[in-house]
């Protein structure tokens, strides 16, 4: 836990109201994420003069995995705030309401303030859950939240008449609710100061490093589509709203000077407008006079535009990697309809990947299981289909989530849900097409799914098995499952008991496993070499065998993975990477599979190399998480496509270290 803190001068301020805004990440990781919610609050409430003199803003950012009791400690050990506002999410809505009644214990006059699309509009149930809040914010809050604060600054009372404030819930005297006028969304978004360029959130630790996994940015917000199971940024079904371009630029020369690896544009469909191929077109100029940032990930666009096209285009000529989005959900007919999701461009998914492979670049594909209308066997046909096009396919629960379709027909279709026990989402258990066995037994199997193949704990073998043995993806992840679950391996226990869970915190701790621990990488191998190896066709299974160890070689580089290897650390173009030097490989693996991704047979004979192996160091952190786009950027990699990416559009700048 961190906390961003104002200067001395104005900290020392007793007669200053006192601010906290307090966000939690869903990671438990070394490096925060940022606390982007919460820097727009502050950033917007600081731009209005008087609440800049009247005020002390403090923005408390906590890891995942810390406990009410830790964050209590750190909240309440000095200055008791006047106010106390919370960026809700599901994974953190228990904890907040815990935070929420201790601090009323230590200030009652004090208020609580509930913002985010997981409390927006469901006062009733928070108020009901949590009698200590006191203002639920419904839809955008930074003026929402601005105009709070003035109140609370002249008159520092428990809410009484806050009508005139448009888009709140809040109690009032007789114990019932009121609920004021919705207020419009912002139409001009850079009304709302930049958390960045203000500095409203802190960026460096306390070495002078920036202090993030990952730079979040918005480019626009607001999504055009309805999809059943979605409630965007509380945006849903509206016009998509931009900010300047000048705005835009500013905060990606910031995010240069720092050094920023990777963006995360925080936007529901990018490449949807003409100005985010300006935005790339940015992008690139920063990266070229600064060497940063290196990487944008996003959600992408669900209908693929000429926009979309130029922009991929643009971005590969430059070497700026991301990972491209096939946000599907489900490959089946009834369920897409029930989704609201049937006439839209992205289930023309296979064309699309056809030409993103022949631009030479990797997309992965997202799919939803649990959703109303799907089975187990569709959703396996489903999941195996998309395997033999897509390396990646990320997968994700029916989540019941508040103000969405699917939430509101839950009896209509049959859905049957339980809440988490530490977050707040409602877990499917069941719908009218898919009863309970069947629910568990996709549990267990997205267990395996993300782990092994959605975080890349194994990459490559897919395409070879599939064209030498054939082996589709959902066969070889059950085979790993059957065998974990009879093995005698001492270091399958983890895994065992993981599997049976299948919750997130499982999932995490076996990528953290696989990745970090030797005896779980030995484990592979044993698997491997028990039920895949025996099965292959004599010819090819010197090739396949080389692409698995090829497989494990690339895996991120963790130093307790390999305890007592010490690779040499290099530089190329600011960033340091691990070098493991003159490895020999039998085939030529990356050039094998290049040729499976253009639809080729590579050949069988022997084809001996020796390849220079890149690993971007600080792996420690990303595979401590479930973002497999994040991981998917300490990879292995050869020299040559380094190198190579290091030197597009970097005129003057030496590739080499």
């Amino acid at each position: 836990m961190t906390s961003s803190h104002e200067p001395s001068a104005q900290a020392s301020a007793t007669d200053r109201m006192r601010v906290f805004l307090v966000q939690q990440g869903v990671w438990d990781t070394p490096l925060e994420s940022m606390p982007l919610a919460c820097g727009y609050l502050k950033a917007t409430a600081l731009a209005d003069e008087r609440l800049r003199d009247g005020s002390q803003i403090t923005i408390h950012n906590f890891r995942g995995g810390l406990s009410p009791y830790e964050m209590a400690v750190a909240l309440f050990a000095g200055d008791i705030p006047d106010v106390l506002a919370f960026s809700v999410f599901g994974w953190n809505f228990q904890a907040a309401g815990a935070l929420a009644e201790t601090f009323k214990q230590l200030n009652p006059e004090g208020w609580v303030v509930f913002g985010g699309t997981h409390v927006s509009h469901q006062a009733d149930r928070v108020f009901r859950l949590f009698p200590h809040v006191d203002v639920v914010v419904n839809g955008e809050g930074e003026f929402t939240f601005r105009e709070l604060l003035l109140t609370r600054l002249q008159n520092a009372c428990a809410p009484a008449d806050l009508d005139a404030i448009q888009g709140i819930s809040y109690r009032i005297g007789d114990g019932g609710i009121r609920t004021t006028e919705a207020r419009p969304p912002c139409m001009e978004l850079d009304l709302i100061p930049s958390p960045f360029l203000t500095g409203a959130i802190d960026m460096l630790d306390e070495n002078g490093r920036f202090r993030y996994d990952v730079a979040l940015m918005e480019t626009n917000r607001g999504c055009p589509y309805k999809c059943a199971f979605c409630y965007w940024g509380g945006a849903v079904g509206q016009k998509v709203r931009a900010f300047s371009r000048e705005r835009l630029h500013a905060e990606l020369e910031f995010f240069g000077r720092l050094g920023v690896h990777t963006i995360v544009a925080c936007d529901a469909n990018f490449g949807l407008l003409p100005q985010d191929k300006q935005f790339i077109e940015d992008f690139i100029e920063v990266r070229d006079r600064h060497g940063f940032p290196r990487s944008l990930e996003t959600s992408w666009a669900k209908n693929k535009s000429n926009t979309f096209y130029d922009i991929v285009r643009t971005m590969k000529r430059a070497g700026i990697r991301s990972s491209f989005t096939l946000a599907l959900q489900t490959l089946d007919e009834t369920t897409l309809d029930l989704m609201n999701r049937r006439n839209m461009k992205v289930n023309q998914w296979e064309g699309l990947v056809e030409w993103l492979q022949a631009e030479g670049l990797d997309c992965y594909a997202e799919l939803i299981y649990g959703s109303p209308g799907e089975t187990y066997d569709s959703f396996l046909r489903g999941y195996d289909k998309l395997a033999q096009k897509v390396s990646r396919i990320a997968v994700y629960p029916m989540l019941m989530l508040p103000n969405t379709d699917y939430m509101a027909r839950k009896a209509e279709l049959g859905i049957v849900s339980v809440r988490g026990d530490t977050d707040d989402f409602e877990y499917v258990l069941a719908t009218g097409s898919v009863g309970f066995a069947d629910m568990l037994r996709l549990r267990r199997f997205v267990f395996w799914a993300r782990v092994i193949a959605e975080n890349a704990v194994l990459r490559h073998i897919w395409p070879v098995l599939r064209e030498f043995a054939p082996w589709p993806q959902s066969r070889v992840l059950a085979s790993l499952d059957a065998w974990v679950d009879r093995t005698d391996e001492p270091a399958a226990a983890l895994l065992r008991t993981g599997s049976k869970a299948g919750d997130l915190a499982s999932i995490g701790a076996a990528i953290t496993y696989l990745y970090s621990n030797p005896q779980a990488k030995q484990l592979l191998r044993r698997w491997w070499a028990e039920e895949i190896a025996p099965t292959l066709p004599e010819q090819a299974a010197p090739l396949v065998e080389e692409v698995f160890r090829y497989d494990m070689l690339t895996q991120p580089m963790v130093a307790a993975a390999e305890p007592g290897t010490r690779l040499p650390v290099v530089t190329i173009r600011g960033e340091e990477y691990f070098l493991r030097a003159d490895v020999a490989w039998s085939y030529d693996v990356p050039a094998v599979l290049t040729e499976l991704k253009e639809g080729k047979t590579p050949s069988l004979e022997p084809n001996p190399v020796t390849l220079h192996l890149y690993y971007r160091t600080g792996a420690e952190n990303a595979v401590t998480t479930t973002n497999h786009e994040t991981i998917m950027h300490f990879m292995g990699t050869p020299e040559e496509t380094v190198k190579a990416l290091a030197a597009v559009g970097t005129a003057g700048t030496p590739v080499g270290g």
